[in-house]
């Protein structure tokens, strides 16, 4: 169900348990290739395929949010960011919005690597504010983590991990808009992941990374891939939001 499609007493019908879903993405740089909006384009692909399957109508989907937290990418121009705690108090407005209509159930659906942390602390914030709602379902889930590795069912991909404006990212908007995708794709170098200094965490901003601003193959990217990634990443969420919507409310 399209939240933006409906009236407000179609709303109101609607059982509390539904599961509401938020959209979360970013417009930043996306390499000299990509355009600013890839992650609002692929994620929104991602909802709109989700929102055909039967788990479409178990769940009501907000309008994709275009501005995240991309504060790492603000060397490039062209990139729009919230700082971290006026980007937690947006997500947490949002979803009292729900909460104070009786709603329990709320996912943020994240499109863009830099949201993660910020939707996590928002949630875990906002669930000491209502510590004794206990049939309160706060979660958050990166769409191309919902299914694990990808690279076992779909043929040719070198990666095994979301990179940026990369050889996933890159497929995915070759699918489906090619005319956005500039110059000689297969022209540019691989940019290498790195470990970061894992296990640990290291804080980083893009020029330190990356100078073109992409990690990963791009070169190696296809519509075809684009398409299997987006169809995989699809029902992967969609699974995921059939156990929200089935949730019998233990931990789990």
């Amino acid at each position: 169900m399209n939240l933006a499609e409906m009236t407000w007493p179609a709303i109101t019908g609607l059982p509390r348990k539904t599961p509401v879903v938020f959209p979360i993405a970013a417009l930043e740089q996306h390499g000299r290739h990509l355009p600013v909006i890839t992650d609002a384009l692929l994620l929104g692909e991602v909802v709109r395929r989700v929102e055909q399957l039967p788990t479409g109508q178990r769940c009501l989907f907000a309008p994709v949010l275009w501005l995240g937290n991309s504060h790492h990418h603000l060397d490039f121009p062209g990139t729009l960011s919230l700082q971290g705690s006026h980007y937690l108090q947006v997500l947490q407005d949002l979803a009292r919005c729900f909460i104070d209509h009786g709603f329990s159930r709320l996912v943020f659906l994240n499109g863009h690597g830099g949201n993660i942390v910020p939707a996590q602390h928002a949630l875990f914030e906002l669930k000491q504010d209502f510590r004794d709602y206990r049939e309160l379902l706060l979660l958050s889930l990166t769409y191309w983590e919902a299914g694990g590795d990808p690279s076992g069912v779909i043929p040719g991909l070198v990666q095994r991990q979301m990179g940026h404006a990369c050889e996933w990212e890159t497929s995915m908007v070759l699918r489906l808009a090619p005319q956005w995708v500039v110059g000689d794709i297969s022209q540019l170098p691989e940019v290498p992941f790195g470990t970061g200094f894992a296990p640990g965490h290291r804080a980083w901003v893009m020029p330190e990374r990356s100078e073109p601003g992409h990690i990963g193959v791009p070169a190696a990217a296809t519509a075809e891939k684009g398409e299997a990634l987006l169809n995989f990443f699809a029902h992967a969420v969609a699974d995921f939001l059939d156990k929200v919507a089935s949730w019998d409310g233990s931990w789990s």
